[in-house]
């Protein structure tokens, strides 16, 4: 992507949430054109998109998106993920951690009101911590071939790094943590389908 070599100012502290989901030799099973991740500016704004299509069951998938508690033993970067409080479909979630560009490494604090409609959304926003502007959607749709699952986030600048370099940096930070997510999605749906039946 082009970009202008002046100084850009990106966030303070990338959401831990919408990091799905960054890249240091992450071994990874899912075949490329499975998965797509697009990042881009839009205005004061980055936005990103990602969407893989994996052979597994809805309620596996459903069920690794909303594991908030167990987040980070597969996110990369993410110290601590818990709910802090529930009311029906709506979930307090607050989430540390940090994102490293280089041998710079920004901590990361946040806390997110997340929306659930299961079997197929989950949409959260941040609402305290030292992230700003921060909006993400999951949404999952049944196909032929097992699930799609598509993310959208999009969150506004706060800090500067290089130029030229910073948006392929961010592209390689959301495509590591992504694919952690669809990975996982794998690998419980393997060990669902490996389990007795009772």
């Amino acid at each position: 992507m082009f970009m202008k070599a002046t100084a850009r100012r990106f966030p303070r502290a990338l959401p831990v949430a919408i990091l799905a989901l960054a890249a240091q030799g992450l071994p990874c099973a899912a075949p490329a054109q499975e998965i797509s991740i697009h990042t881009a500016r839009d205005g004061d704004f980055v936005t990103v998109s990602a969407s893989a299509v994996m052979q597994v069951r809805l309620d596996v998938a459903w069920a690794v998106l909303s594991d908030y508690d167990h987040l980070a033993k597969f996110i990369p970067d993410l110290e601590t993920s818990r709910v802090i409080s529930r009311d029906g479909n709506r979930v307090r979630v607050e989430q540390k951690g940090d994102v490293g560009f280089f041998f710079y490494r920004q901590p990361v604090n946040v806390v997110l009101d997340v929306l659930e409609e299961p079997p197929t959304r989950i949409t959260a926003r941040g609402v305290e911590g030292n992230v700003r502007q921060l909006e993400t959607r999951y949404e999952l749709e049944p196909s032929g071939s097992g699930v799609k699952l598509d993310y959208v986030g999009r969150f506004e600048p706060d800090f500067s790094i290089p130029p030229l370099i910073g948006m392929p940096i961010l592209g390689k930070v959301f495509e590591r943590r992504f694919r952690s997510m669809v990975e996982e999605i794998r690998r419980r749906d393997a060990l669902a389908q490996r389990a007795p039946e009772q």
